[in-house]
């Protein structure tokens, strides 16, 4: 792991150097990580588990106390600074000792408040720092997965997989959404994923319209839809994937906004290789969705990078134009909602190649839960 968070800060010390800084602030969890191997966690927006500082020939990870031998063990590369008064007045600490005069943020990390008493410690001590705000400026390296994390995404995708099998056959009318959620969650975890990449959604009927619905005491009936919406997360690497199926005979609605949704995905996958538009690719599925009668219940993007985190770039939508290359993990995941009745969404997760996909999911899109 050492060679692999080497090479990565060689690669984000010529990025810096392209962008004129002496100096990299990093507070975004997952890029944390994937640069020096720190696993801390926040669990809420205004908390940091701390910070790395990179600078051309240094690299520090500044964190507090309950971190402290956490990141002496996961991160041998970079010294680690326990802070006593807070990150910003270390932060001005180490901007002296670096004689750093250009340092560059996370701007879609760091907050207002955060940026105000930086700049205000930085001002009281009379050491001069220009702070340069960064979009994406990590994250551009995590677009492309290597060998190793295409593995640990699988390995946690097999996990999810395994888990939804296992749940599907207990499904029962009187059920509830919350109690299938609960039961998806144990089994992921018993066949041990570290965490869920994202709260599981299950909706049946009329709430598996709602995209992101959150399960609730509802119980689910025959014939109806039931979508469910999951994630293993696995060594980090985050699995996502979404399957829609019904109890008892479907009915003609069921069949064909079904069979629309599963053709729609097909089409789009086949459009995936390197050097493809992400526009194009979302659609494809789009177009073939609109022109059997459902225009305008397909309201969301068709996929989304997955990684570190279970969004990220790039974005398979109509709203940003990304070309695709070998090595980005993308979902694929069309879907039709109507209101009143529910909606269907299938959903795989595929490596873009140089010559086309490779889908990473082995369960079945069928509906029938006694052919899962």
């Amino acid at each position: 792991m050492d060679d692999i968070i080497d090479a990565r800060l060689t690669k984000v010390r010529t990025l810096m150097a392209d962008a004129g800084i002496d100096a990299l602030l990093v507070l975004v969890e997952e890029n944390r990580r994937y640069l020096s191997g720190f696993t801390g966690e926040e669990h809420q927006f205004d908390e940091s588990a701390g910070a790395l500082l990179i600078t051309a020939d240094a690299q520090v990870l500044a964190t507090d106390s309950r971190f402290e031998l956490q990141a002496l063990r996961e991160a041998p590369l970079f010294e680690v600074i326990i802070y006593r008064k807070g990150l910003a007045q270390e932060l001005v600490e180490l901007t002296k000792r670096f004689n750093i005069h250009k340092m560059g943020f996370e701007s879609n990390r760091v907050s207002f408040h955060q940026h105000t008493v930086l700049e205000q410690e930085l001002s009281s001590s009379g050491h001069c720092v220009t702070l340069v705000p960064l979009d994406a400026f990590v994250e551009t390296m995590r677009l492309i997965k290597s060998p190793d994390e295409i593995q640990r995404t699988q390995k946690a995708l097999a996990i999810a997989e395994g888990a939804f099998r296992q749940v599907v056959k207990t499904l029962k009318p009187g059920m509830s959404e919350k109690s299938i959620a609960w039961a998806l969650e144990q089994a992921m975890r018993q066949k041990g994923a570290d965490d869920l990449s994202f709260p599981s959604i299950i909706a049946a009927g009329p709430n598996s319209a709602l995209p992101h619905a959150i399960p609730s005491d509802r119980e689910i009936r025959t014939g109806e839809p039931i979508l469910f919406d999951w994630g293993a997360k696995l060594n980090g690497y985050c699995s996502d994937t979404s399957r829609t199926v019904i109890l008892g005979p479907p009915d003609d609605t069921f069949l064909r906004v079904h069979q629309t949704v599963l053709e729609a995905q097909q089409r789009a996958i086949a459009a995936i290789k390197a050097g493809a538009s992400s526009k194009a690719v979302d659609a494809v599925a789009r177009d073939h969705i609109h022109n059997n009668g459902y225009e305008g219940k397909f309201g969301h993007g068709l996929g989304h990078g997955t990684g570190l985190a279970v969004h990220e770039a790039p974005r398979l939508s109509p709203l940003k134009e990304t070309i695709l290359e070998a090595g980005m993990i993308v979902t694929v995941e069309p879907g039709i909602y109507l209101p009143e009745w529910g909606g269907v969404r299938i959903e795989h997760q595929v490596v873009v190649g140089e010559h086309g996909p490779e889908v990473l999911n082995h369960l079945s899109t069928t509906y029938a839960i006694d052919q899962i």
